[in-house]
């Protein structure tokens, strides 16, 4: 494709809208050609081609008479067409016919519907858009014509859309080159036209992302997957795009219900082979078996190019029948399998799986109308119940269906009950589809799937995962199972933690399986109230519960709890109950533990129990309710009752009544708000994997004293966690196989006996306990380790090698890290040394533990990565040196140096009494990053600081070092050395020149007086900083031979001239010199020919040198306060690159005219150039330009040229006191966003004005002469701001509110206007409004109308009146402001009174930009 910017072929834009209609065209294409050069050759040839791909084209075969006009039927067919393509030859241009019709084409082309695209025959498309060459000759007989103008406009036009050339593409194989225009026009005019079903919603987008990944074009054999859950749509997705692609394939099949028919019969799979076969082949075919079919599959079809869909498939077997693989197939095949099961795909090694997506609210309202109303949208009156049956369908395509064509006719009280019952029964139809993919699971994943639709759904993963494990299923490969089927997914909580999710369809599938015994207490999970209520009131409990939830929170809980002796299998049990006293130091025979205890009780008789969740009362006011294992409590069990504390005295229950409650085969048990100080000495817990007890009074498990110390021991105990409970001490003795210990928020927590092997554990939670030291040698696999906030630990005991399995570390808020961050080894590579420490530490006033100690105390933030072998052993040291405040810092240097391989260093120390370092740093040999930034009174460094060997960044910078040592000379690996700001330092050492590895050197803010000499040995320097460095004096005369120097900075009020050899700097790309004394450049400036930045500033340079001209790749040239500058070079519209040019403060009256040869400028600063008159007259020549600022100039007028500067967003003309007027035409600056005007002189604005249709800011500040604004202002219709300042104008014209964009109008000053508007209500979007010093008597009432206002300033209105009687309150609220200072009546209105009370004088609103 060819056209006169490039050759790319024309991109397929399609809309990507859901809900738009397209336009229909009673002709696909439409060909112009010069019958006598193509009719017989290419436009025969194309025009068929087109005709076979299905595409209606309209070619005109009529001869055309000489003289006759172009007939209205043929404009008509030209309006009527889609595309147009131009087939340019020599001798089109040469009939007047072919000229008109491509003058209506260009017309049709300008709208949206229509799409033009030349074809080059024997033509190029410069010789169209020049009427060159033959071109030419052929359109010279024209030239004295009327039309010839549009002619030549409408060739030009044409030849610049992109198209194709025949003698660039295919070499000029003619056939080729047709194949590729028919393909083009057909894959646009199918990606915007799939004929769909009006009611298929949001089809195309689905649509387009599978063609998307089917990549059409490639010669591959490519096979997808589209998954998802049942009536979600994907064999409507597959269906259309078998019916969008079908065109191009030379045999294509649909084969719908793969599944159903394969398991029909024995004969199923041989049936769909044989359907296959018959359709891709266009014969009868009849197979003797599977294998046979299989053969005859990979024989025939590899010389089809099919297009197959197998849809709802569900096992291996039937893909490995019907498509076994790329080699089946011919080359540009396309094979799209549907599933609801994902590990199909997988096994087939289907690459590429697209997971449908639900419908959005907007696509849902849509398709459900259209079912329901037969229109895009609800009829008026049915919104609010179509949303919630939209709620209801969450998105699933198949419910909307159902219920909109049920409830289709059908009144308001039919719907509303309708909506009513699809609470209690769920939509038949949809459960049945579903449970499609839930008959298929083995059952133990079914298994699974039900406690998650029942109990699990929005619980975090590794918690569910726990739960199930507990219970003895296979929990991870159960849950990628069900997420591979669509059952359930899984989604991010707000900190990360994966939360289980599932459809509100799903989830009603599988409650309605378990729901279908006729009776309640036959159901497996019981989780409603009521149900529960009814079956443990009435005793009906029976061994099929397995799983129940219940809420304590209300009344009859002596008799609840009686009911549930009889489910003699349950295994999952939640029971919440009411809050008790925290005073009450309860025990098991505490008679004033009314309903713990009958629960207790009520638990006896579960005597295999697999799994125990029990809810009590919350007892401490200050505990933190949130769960982390779930987002929110489950809404139907949550249910809190005010009078739920009331209970019956007669319940009363003694301990021995109870002893029996936990049974000896639990595996799980979850109290929560336990209240008993122990757990049952007669609970034996032989079997018990994981045990929960948050918010409960447990100071240990059992009582001393009740067991022998062999029956304590938890052999099969993995997950414990007693958060937030009171316990003190805990032995980890008794749990010798645990993997999870969670004593969060333990508050009174102070020791945990390590005393034996612990080799399982991997995760251990002390937050927030008194813990005061912890020995972790016997912890050898810790995985996990929370240590925060846990603010009396001194000590920490872990011998190198301990924690070499170590991935997470919490230490943040203990006395010495106030933040503390390790990121550990993933996975360790050979020979990986990357190791890094960030230690920034701040002094603070005292230790809490230590308040005696002389030592220094530090608070760090630590950041530690380690990717190292485990035995280094860092991180043992690095937590085992103590974790209180005090902090002597030479055993923390030597521990610091103890670290191996630290590859970097960051150290911060800000305190005021550091002022040297110890010399032991110097044995960090690996070290090669240090920072001792802002160390404020570090006064010097080791003297043996060059033992750093492997040093490649040195950060002294804000620090009082008065000499850098001369051993640094021998860090040979240096790159960047840091010293500014070091306002002592006044010399660097003599042999810096040895850094031969130095890359980066800042030394500005110093005392440094001159340079050493041998600082111009430094090959490898890109930057030098020398910004501020006041005294320095001069630069080494030999600075050209810095060969690698990028960017010299220079700022000093000593240095008078700058060595010529600075022109020799053939990479330096970045030159900023500021210098007073400073008179000139050096001549041969223009050598730098990489340089791209220049700035300078002195008051003394009088000229640049001509040299300039010559940097080639300057894109920036800055001179400021260059006050004797008075011109530039005449040749500076030579610097080709130039982006940016600014000129502050000089003393230039013109500017060159060549600067106008500057195409790439896009910024021209000229502000404060106060004796600047004039602008060149062809500044428009400067077609990038973006942004123009002429303030504080003496211009009198701007060349009209102005008004052609395309792409200028940004105009600044403040303070140009001797501007008379703008240009007539400015509103042909299309592009602009900001006009800023600040003259006396200017009198009126101009009408087109009203034409920018981009402007955003127009500033009128000071314009004392301005008597009016643009009566049509209102056509400025992105306008945001308008501020105006006049002593002349009296009233703002009606059209400015029409201004719906606009947010901030500021008429402060305007000391003659005396009225507002009538219709300023209007202004929707204004949440500003400054009337401050106007002669506004009275507001009108619309401005009670504008809702986003926020700002009212009405200062210094002297003549107004009153306020409108309903101003809003909001006006005066305390996010908002109103400013009064007139002689408003505050009692006139509620509004004025209200408004009168929070005047404040005269001062300014604080939002006020004026």
């Amino acid at each position: 494709m060819a056209s006169s910017s490039n050759s790319s072929a024309p991109k397929i834009m399609a809309s990507t809208s859901t809900t738009s209609i397209q336009k229909r065209f009673k002709y696909d294409v439409f060909l112009s050609f010069r019958g006598e050069d193509t009719r017989k050759n290419i436009v025969d040839h194309l025009y068929h081609a087109l005709k076979d791909k299905g595409i209606y084209t309209y070619k005109d075969d009529e001869k055309i008479q000489k003289g006759k006009r172009i007939s209205d039927d043929l404009f008509k067919s030209i309006e009527d067409s889609k595309f147009y393509i131009i087939v340019f030859s020599k001798n089109y241009a040469s009939s007047s016919w072919c000229l008109e019709e491509l003058v209506k084409i260009m017309e049709c082309q300008k709208m949206e519907e229509h799409t033009a695209y030349p074809v080059f025959y024997d033509v190029e498309p410069t010789e169209i858009r020049k009427q060159s060459g033959a071109v030419g000759e052929a359109f010279a007989k024209h030239a004295k014509e009327e039309a010839a103008g549009k002619w030549r406009e409408a060739l030009k036009e044409a030849a610049d859309l992109a198209g194709w050339e025949l003698k660039n593409t295919f070499d000029g194989h003619e056939g080729k080159f047709i194949k590729e225009i028919v393909g083009e026009i057909s894959l646009e005019l199918r990606s915007i036209s799939f004929g769909f079903d009006e009611k298929l919603v949001g089809m195309e987008t689905r649509v387009k992302d599978v063609v998307s990944s089917l990549e059409v074009g490639s010669d591959e054999v490519r096979m997808i997957g589209i998954k998802g859950m049942g009536g979600a749509g994907k064999t409507t997705t597959a269906r259309a795009v078998f019916d969008t692609l079908s065109n191009d394939f030379e045999a294509i099949s649909f084969v719908e219900n793969v599944r159903e028919v394969s398991k029909a019969s024995i004969f199923g799979l041989k049936n769909l082979q044989e359907q296959v076969l018959s359709k891709l082949l266009n014969e009868r075919v009849t197979l003797d078996s599977v294998t046979d079919g299989k053969n005859m599959m990979k024989e025939r079809m590899r010389c089809t190019k099919v297009l197959l869909v197998l849809d709802d498939v569900d096992d291996i077997e039937q893909l490995e029948a019907l498509a076994g693989g790329p080699n089946w197939f011919k080359s540009g095949s396309r094979i799209i399998v549907t599933t609801r099961n994902e590990q199909v795909l997988v096994a087939h090694r289907v690459e590429v799986i697209r997971d449908i997506a639900l419908l959005s609210k907007q696509e849902a309202i849509s398709l459900f109308s259209r079912y329901a109303f037969g229109r895009e949208n609800p009829l008026q009156g049915y919104e609010e119940l179509s949303g919630k049956v939209v709620r209801y369908a969450a998105g699933l395509p198949l419910t909307l269906k159902v219920l909109g064509s049920f409830l289709c006719g059908k009144g308001k009280l039919e719907w509303e009950d309708a909506i009513e019952r699809l609470k209690k029964i769920p939509l038949q139809e949809t459960l049945e589809k579903l449970e499609l993919s839930y008959m298929s699971l083995e059952d133990e994943y079914k298994e699974i799937f039900l406690d998650i639709a029942c109990l699990l759904k929005r619980k975090c993963i590794s918690y569910a995962i726990t739960i199930l494990e507990s219970c003895g299923f296979h929990a991870i490969i159960g849950l990628k199972v069900l997420a591979q089927r669509s059952l359930i997914t899984f989604s991010s909580r707000y900190d990360g933690e994966l939360v289980l999710g599932m459809h509100d369809h799903i989830e009603e599938m599988g409650k309605n399986i378990v729901r279908r015994s006729r009776e309640p207490n036959k159901h497996s999970r019981l989780w409603k109230y009521e149900e529960v209520e009814d079956i443990l009131a009435n005793d009906k409990g029976t061994k099929a519960t397995r799983c129940l939830k219940l809420n304590m929170w209300r009344r009859n809980s002596r008799i609840l709890l009686k009911g549930l002796g009889k489910m003699k299998e349950l295994r999952y049990l939640e029971v919440f109950f009411a809050n008790y006293d925290s005073e009450s130091d309860l025990k098991f025979d505490d008679k004033s533990n009314t309903i713990a205890r009958i629960v207790m009780k009520g638990l006896r008789k579960m005597k295999i129990l697999g799994c125990l969740e029990v809810f009590f009362a919350n007892h401490d006011s200050e505990s933190d309710h949130y769960d982390s294992e779930s987002d929110h409590y489950n809404s139907e069990s949550d249910h809190y009752d005010s009078e739920s504390d009331h209970y019956d005295s007669e319940s009363d229950l003694k301990f021995d009544d109870i002893r029996q409650c936990f049974t000896n085969s639990l595996k799980y048990l979850k109290c929560t708000n336990y209240p008993f100080l122990y757990l049952p000495k007669t609970f034996q817990a032989n079997n018990l994997v994981g045990l929960k007890m948050k918010h409960s009074r447990m100071v240990q498990l059992w009582e001393e004293g009740e067991r022998k110390v062999e029956e304590l021991v938890l052999k099969k105990l993995k997950f414990l966690s007693l958060s937030q409970s009171k316990l003190r001490t805990f032995d980890l003795g008794l749990t010798p196989n645990l993997e999870t210990l969670s004593l969060d928020r333990c508050a009174q927590f102070e020791e945990l006996h390590v005393l034996v092997a612990c080799p399982n554990l991997k995760i251990l939670n002390l937050r927030k306990s008194r813990l005061r030291s912890l020995d972790l040698e016997l912890i050898p696999n810790l995985e996990e380790l929370d240590l925060e906030y846990c603010d009396q630990l001194v000590e920490i005991k872990a011998p190198v090698g301990c924690l070499r399995k170590l991935v997470d570390l919490n230490l943040d808020g203990c006395l010495r890290f106030k933040d503390f961050t390790f990121y550990s080894r993933c996975e360790p590579k050979v020979n990986c040394s990357s190791d890094s420490l960030y230690l920034d530490g701040r002094s603070i006033n005292s230790c809490p533990l230590h308040p005696n100690s002389n030592l220094p105390k530090f608070e760090f933030t630590c950041i530690y990565e380690e990717y190292l072998p485990s035995s280094v052993g860092n991180i043992e040291k690095l937590i085992s040196f103590g974790l209180c405040a005090c902090t002597d810092l030479e055993k923390f240097s030597d521990m610091i140096c103890s670290l191996q391989c630290l590859q970097k260093v960051t150290l911060n120390l800000h305190s005021e009494e550091i002022e040297h370092l110890p010399d032991s740093i110097c044995m960090l040999k690996h070290l090669k990053y240090l920072s001792l930034k802002s160390c404020a009174l570090l006064e010097k460094l080791p003297e043996d600081i060059g033992q750093l060997e492997s040093l490649q960044s040195l950060d002294l910078s804000f620090t009082r070092i008065k000499h850098l040592p001369d051993s640094i000379c021998m860090l040979k690996h240096l790159k960047s050395l840091n010293v500014n700001n070091c306002s002592c330092l006044g010399k660097l050492p003599e042999d810096i020149g040895q850094l031969e590895s130095l890359e980066s050197l800042d030394l500005s803010f110093t005392m440094i007086k001159h340079l050493p000499y041998n600082i111009c040995m430094l090959k490898r320097l890109k930057s030098l900083d020398l910004y501020t460095c006041g005294l320095l004096e001069k630069l080494p005369e030999d600075l050209g031979r810095l060969e690698c120097l990028k960017e010299l900075k220079v700022r000093s009020e000593k240095i008078e001239y700058l060595p010529d050899s600075i022109c020799m700097l053939k990479c330096l790309k970045s030159l900023y010199i500021d210098n007073d004394l400073l008179e000139n450049l050096p001549e041969n400036l223009g050598q730098l020919e990489c340089l791209e930045e220049l700035r300078v500033s002195s008051k003394k340079i009088e000229f640049l040198p001509d040299s300039i001209c010559m940097l080639k790749r300057l894109k920036s040239l800055r001179v400021g306060w260059c006050c004797r500058l008075e011109k530039l070079p005449e040749d500076i519209g030579q610097l080709e690159s130039l982006e940016r040019l600014t000129l502050w403060d000089t003393t230039i009256k013109h500017l060159p005219d060549s600067i106008c040869m500057l195409k790439r400028l896009k910024s021209l600063e000229l502000s404060h150039c106060a004796l600047l008159e004039k602008l060149p007259d062809d500044i428009d020549q400067l077609e990038s330009l973006e942004s123009l600022d002429l303030s504080t100039t003496m211009i009198k007028h701007l060349p009209d040229s102005i008004c052609m500067l395309k792409h200028l967003e940004g105009l600044t003309l403040d303070y140009c006191d001797l501007l008379e007027k703008l240009p007539v035409d400015l509103g042909q600056l299309e592009c602009l966003e900001e006009l800023r005007v600040s003259s006396k002189k200017i009198e009126f604005l101009p009408d087109s004005i009203c034409k920018l249709k981009h402007l955003k800011g127009l500033i009128l500040l000071h314009c004392d002469l301005l008597e009016k604004l643009p009566v049509d202002l209102g056509q400025l219709e992105c306008l945001e701001r308008l501020h105006v300042s006049s002593k002349k104008i009296e009233f703002l014209p009606d059209s400015i509110c029409m201004l719906k964009s606009l947010k901030w109008l500021i008429v402060r000053d305007c000391s003659c206007l005396g009225k507002l508007p009538e219709d300023i209500g209007q202004l929707e979007s204004l949440i500003h409004l400054n009337l401050g010093a106007t002669k506004i008597k009275h507001l009108p009432d619309s401005i009670c109308m504008i809702k986003h206002l926020i700002y009212l300033n009405l200062e210094d209105c002297a003549l107004l009146e009153k306020l409108p009687d309903h101003l809003p309150p909001r006006f005066i609220s305390a996010s908002s402001e109103l400013r009064l200072h007139s002689g408003v009546n505050s009692g006139s209105s509620s509004g004025g009174s209200n408004s009168g009370s929070s005047t404040s004088g005269s001062r300014q609103g604080v939002n006020d930009p004026s």
